[in-house]
């Protein structure tokens, strides 16, 4: 049995429809008091109630499994994996970043999956990192402006990133899960091309048959923008990212291909698969 944890997420949902989908036996865990997200229910899959925040509530999800894909950020990440360990998981697949290498630990955003990927080194359990650049399904943060006009203002424009389709590190997650051989490595996974944001909204456009038009955000409306959306300590970081240049996600690696068989989905796939959501 494979735990998927975040299953309602980007990631999470696309790993347990490929994992149901491939007749693996696979479980979601789902945020104790909150529904099954439509999307896992669809699958058929087993939604157990558990919150990786409180260790011990994992418990029930954990009968009987074997192997554990795992986000990072959470209170007590070496208590939740000693749950799992002590529950008999012997695998763990990380969501990580490709901002950990060459990383700073006092940086919120990439100490946060530093942290994460020390735990799970300490754990005893065997481990595969999936350090993802950027994903392509952040683009859904476009939506309300898109539903207002044909504007998009958006912070650290002239910044490229090699950004990768959510199914793509699925694919990479489930390969890791279900096959020997991946104990102990970190990949570093990314899609086929090193795009800004202009590029994808002219591809956006070209699919909705709509003029859209970027607006690139200066660095103080970029930051008073930011800090309504989320904790300071994650705009700072951001702006340590992209602005002062402290991490490049814009190189292009071919992991996606070695591990899965094809290339990874350009960006106009991942677009196409989501334009109903763009037009409502």
């Amino acid at each position: 049995m494979i735990l998927v944890t975040g299953a309602g997420g980007n990631v999470g949902s696309e790993l347990t429809a490929l994992l149901a989908g491939d007749g693996h036996p696979v479980r979601a865990l789902v945020r104790t008091g909150r529904p099954l997200p439509e999307s896992v229910a669809r699958s058929g899959v087993e939604g157990v109630p558990g919150d990786l925040n409180e260790p011990t509530s994992l418990k029930p999800a954990l009968d009987g499994v074997r192997a554990v894909f795992l986000l990072g950020g959470y209170n007590d990440m070496p208590g939740a994996l000693a749950v799992m360990r002590d529950a008999g998981v012997e695998q763990v697949t990380l969501l990580s970043s490709r901002s950990v290498v060459g990383g700073h630990e006092d940086n919120a955003v990439a100490g946060m999956h530093m942290a994460a990927e020390a735990a799970v080194r300490a754990s005893e359990l065997a481990w595969t990192f999936v350090r993802a650049s950027g994903f392509m399904s952040n683009t859904l943060q476009w939506i309300p402006q898109l539903a207002a006009g044909d504007v998009v203002a958006e912070p650290f424009a002239n910044v490229p990133v090699a950004a990768i389709d959510p199914y793509d590190i699925a694919a990479v997650a489930a390969e890791s899960l279900t096959t020997p051989g991946h104990e102990g490595r970190a990949y570093a996974i990314t899609g086929p091309d090193s795009l800004r944001p202009a590029d994808r909204l002219r591809v956006l456009g070209e699919l909705l048959g709509r003029d859209l038009r970027l607006d690139p955000l200066s660095e103080a409306d970029a930051r008073t923008k930011m800090t309504a959306e989320m904790p300071e300590k994650y705009v700072d970081a951001f702006f340590r990212f992209f602005a002062e240049g402290e991490f490049d996600d814009s190189g292009v690696t071919t992991a996606v291909r070695e591990l899965t068989g094809r290339e990874p989905r350009p960006f106009a796939d991942w677009a196409r698969s989501h334009l109903e959501a763009f037009r409502a």
